[in-house]
């Protein structure tokens, strides 16, 4: 019989005693072909508390012979055979439970899984007790006298039982109390759980775009070039190059460098966005930003790769710190100094969190719907002569935030950055934004940046996590206010109400749109 079947058997044997469940704890005993001393004590134990005591006395022959030693055995079948009126046996194992403590007053069981302190003064009262049913009286009461000067001893029930032996009454043998058994060991019990060591099979690395394939397959090919995806039948599917570089605004949306050659996976009408596979990444894009992949794109692309060079990846070692923070130069002039630009939030709640967007109603003549990105998304149903300080009113009266605080930008056609609001700046409506009787709106509370000018601005190709107090934190998508150029290799920036150093390799400059942002 395997151990671990044992080790089962018995353990749900002891759980049904536990809930003096007598017979069906015998029940899995039985099913035990192989039994060792404690199985076969937890046998004897069941059959006294159902007053079986032949079978009892059957059981601990068995322990008593699996261990010789055992005094716990020997003290447990003189209180059985005393129950079955064999006092000769009783009185002979009273002797052995005596010999088999080797003079010690307590031998504690915990260790073998019995939680029961035996003590010798136990084994002597049940001596007294076979001496009292073969009217010995003298034997017993000196019995009784030697047990109470044994260590441990309880008073008071030997001062009874001297009171029973002076009226010429038999005693009532010891055992152990009911439901108290050998128990298997707790580690023993655990193992029974199944453990899974291997663990679960994970793609490391893959050519394959979103490859999570775990099982057993024939080698499939690795050699750099295209690889097709696969896609549903009747889906048509190509190669397309990205004019512009574009940021993810939303759940589903895909970031992408300008140039990059992504797969177009599906072009169902999405609201004007395709479903594209990039860098082993599936998401959603403009669909005016793709073009097909032909002999005019390469020249195209050489050249943008070689005026924005590969960026340090994220990964490697950033450049040395720079000792201290350069002044901007003086013959740069900034494109808005009383306007301070805002990035996307950098948290959590960020605009790339699933918008909660409120149901609007059905757009009427001369209205826009204006979409505002804050830490959810909602949206306006306003008349399109709305004047920009009404708007921006309206806005904050939405967010509960008071009007002063509420910093407004936009996209313009063309570009990934988003450029400041603001009515002073010849803003009158939102004619000037709107395309399509739709306007989007990024909205964020934040002071505005004191005398300090922006250059221009950049959008963050990764996250940067601050190394100092003096760094600049943000995320992958972030437009980024730059004030100053530290060095060949620093600069400082703001973004979220923060300002601070970060390396120049970590952000990208698209300076087509900057420079027609600053025309404007």
């Amino acid at each position: 019989m395997l151990y671990i079947e044992l080790i089962r058997l018995w353990n749900e044997a002891v759980k049904a005693i536990d809930s003096r469940d007598w017979q069906g704890a015998l029940s899995k005993l039985n099913q035990i072909t192989d039994h060792n001393c404690r199985t076969l004590f937890v046998v004897a134990s069941a059959h006294i508390a159902l007053g079986q005591v032949d079978l009892a006395i059957k059981a601990l022959d068995q322990v008593i012979a699996k261990d010789q030693c055992l005094a716990v055995g020997f003290f447990q079948r003189a209180a059985v055979h005393m129950m079955a009126n064999r006092l000769e046996e009783a009185l002979s194992d009273c002797i052995w439970a005596q010999k088999y403590m080797r003079e010690n007053p307590v031998i504690d069981y915990k260790q073998l899984g019995l939680r029961y302190k035996m003590y010798s003064w136990q084994v002597l009262y049940n001596a007294a007790a076979v001496h009292s049913r073969l009217q010995q009286w003298d034997k017993a009461r000196d019995t009784l006298q030697a047990a109470s000067q044994e260590r441990g001893g309880r008073v008071n029930l030997i001062d009874t039982a001297l009171e029973t032996i002076s009226r010429r009454e038999v005693l009532a043998p010891l055992l152990i109390p009911e439901g108290e058994v050998f128990r298997p060991r707790k580690q023993e019990v655990d193992q029974l759980k199944p453990r899974d060591f291997l663990g679960e099979a994970k793609v490391i690395t893959s050519l394959i775009p979103n490859d999570d394939f775990r099982g057993f397959d024939p080698l499939r090919p690795q050699k750099p070039g295209y690889y097709e995806p696969k896609v549903e039948e009747g889906q048509e599917s190509r190669y397309m190059i990205t004019k512009n570089a574009y940021v993810a605004n939303g759940p589903g949306d895909l970031t992408v460098p300008a140039g990059a050659e992504v797969f177009m996976y599906s072009d169902e009408d999405r609201d004007g966005l395709a479903m594209v596979i990039y860098d082993g990444k599936r998401g959603l894009v403009p669909k005016y930003l793709l073009e097909a992949r032909g002999k005019k794109n390469k020249v195209k692309n050489k050249r943008i790769e070689l005026a924005n060079g590969i960026p340090h990846p994220p990964s490697l070692k950033p450049p040395n710190r720079p000792q201290g923070l350069a002044q901007p130069p003086p013959e740069l002039h900034p494109t808005n100094a009383s306007a301070a630009h805002t990035a996307p939030p950098k948290n959590s709640n960020s605009t790339r969190v699933h918008s909660q967007q409120a149901p609007t109603a059905p757009q009427e003549p001369g209205s826009v719907i204006v979409k505002v990105h804050y830490t959810y998304s909602m949206a306006l149903n306003v008349p399109l002569e709305t004047p920009f300080r009404d708007l921006q009113e309206k806005i904050a009266q939405k967010l509960g935030q008071p009007a002063t605080n509420i910093r407004l930008r936009h996209k313009k056609h063309g570009t990934t950055l988003l450029t400041p609001l603001d009515g002073d700046d010849g803003l009158d409506s939102l004619e000037d934004v709107a395309e399509s009787g739709r306007a989007t709106i990024w909205c964020q509370t934040e002071d505005p940046l004191a005398n300090r000018a922006i250059l221009y601005q950049m959008v963050a190709l990764y996250d940067y996590t601050a190394q100092g107090p003096e760094d600049l934190e943000f995320s992958e998508g972030d437009t980024i206010d730059i004030l100053s150029e530290v060095n060949k290799e620093w600069l400082e920036g703001h973004t979220a109400g923060n300002i601070g150093i970060f390396p120049r390799s970590f952000a990208h400059r698209d300076t087509d749109s900057i420079s027609r942002a600053s025309t404007d």
